[in-house]
């Protein structure tokens, strides 16, 4: 993907200015990516609590005294 008319890597890249898409962008790219991170990490920790209080729940003692009589 040619972002400018330049055919050859040769050119004196001062003069060519830009030769990558989104040029000034990067700043807010990271700070997307930091958001999207962080979000996704907090919703994780949600589900993650969820489970293991509904593990918990699960595995009351008279299920663990069940078990452990069993064997």
């Amino acid at each position: 993907m040619a972002t400018t008319s330049y055919t050859s890597w040769a050119a004196d890249l001062a003069e060519v200015g830009a030769v990558y898409p989104f040029v000034g962008t990067e700043v807010v790219m990271v700070i997307l990516g930091v958001v999207f991170w962080l979000t996704c990490q907090i919703l994780m920790s949600k589900m993650e609590n969820e489970e293991l209080e509904a593990e918990e729940k699960a595995a009351g003692s008279s299920s663990s005294e069940g078990n452990i009589n069993r064997y």
